[in-house]
């Protein structure tokens, strides 16, 4: 646990000082949002939209008020998890598990130093943990220790029905960064549903083993959500590029989805270094919402 800390706050410093670095001082926070929050009102002037007038403070006869406005400084981060059995696949410490624990953990750790409250959504095909938004260093640590404990119930995925949880148990406006292999069908429309209420960051990860097997004959493969035992023919015929036309259409798809409803998307392998790619996904986020 010390030494998954002690990485999580190395690649957290190295976020920031990159980020901070690349935007030349203009960077604000990564997860920078687009809320906006009642400050002040001052006289109308020609030019200000009508729908900003303040028709009670205006009623009272010393002119017509406009309200003004500042950016929200409290943001609420949700991180909603997959924890199926899927994300166990992959190389001891470098799981689609462990990957997204680190990536949680960072960000985590990086919403937190911004004064954000932060909460956790762990799903399978049921709720496996929920912890309600909290602010500080110690809210963060403490869905790093969760997520390290967590031992779910139950093996299957069910992508609908985890956001649908989130649709009901979110009632602010939140940044939302959902982590998972994205392996299930029929949660798109909740999805959309998501990215017109919150402020949607896909985080799809992968694990070369899924696309990349060997000619080895026939063999048992376990399927880890349903425990049975498969006997595949890794040498037969196009087998194996079925398996990763599959695999890329899964991501297009995705990736198409989340460009036509504004959702920022990133895609990691488990065997890659994710900092770079988290850099560029925040730098891209910051230049977006401030020309928005």
């Amino acid at each position: 646990m010390k030494e998954l800390l002690k990485k999580l706050r190395r690649y957290e410093i190295q976020i920031r000082k990159a980020i901070n670095s690349q935007m030349q001082g203009d960077f604000h926070s990564i997860f920078k949002g687009s809320g906006l929050e009642f400050d002040d009102v001052r006289p109308y002037q020609y030019g200000d939209d009508i729908r900003a007038i303040d028709w009670h403070v205006s009623a009272k006869g010393h002119g017509t008020f406009v309200k003004t406005f500042k950016e929200e400084k409290e943001q609420t981060i949700f991180f909603i998890l997959d924890v199926s059995a899927s994300q166990n696949i992959g190389s001891p410490g470098k799981t689609k598990f462990d990957i997204s624990m680190e990536i949680c953990g960072v960000l985590a750790l990086s919403g937190a130093k911004e004064s954000s409250q932060i909460g956790l959504i762990c799903f399978s095909d049921e709720r496996e943990k929920f912890i309600r938004p909290k602010k500080g260093a110690g809210q963060a640590y403490e869905i790093v220790s969760q997520l390290e404990k967590l031992r779910p119930r139950s093996t299957k995925t069910n992508l609908a029905k985890a956001i649908s949880f989130a649709l009901n148990s979110i009632k602010r406006k939140s940044v939302i960064v959902m982590i998972s292999d994205f392996i299930d069908e029929g949660f798109y429309h909740n999805l959309q549903s998501l990215a017109h209420k919150h402020d949607l960051v896909i985080i799809q990860i992968s694990d070369k083993r899924e696309t990349s097997l060997p000619k080895l004959g026939i063999i048992p493969s376990l399927d880890k959500e349903s425990k049975k035992t498969l006997w595949i023919n890794t040498s037969f015929g196009d087998f194996r590029n079925r398996l990763t036309s599959a695999h890329t259409g899964r991501q297009e798809e995705l990736m198409k989805f989340s460009r036509k409803h504004q959702i920022n998307y990133l895609s990691v392998n488990t065997d890659e270094d994710y900092v770079p790619k988290l850099l560029r996904l925040f730098k891209v986020r910051n230049k977006t919402l401030k020309t928005s």
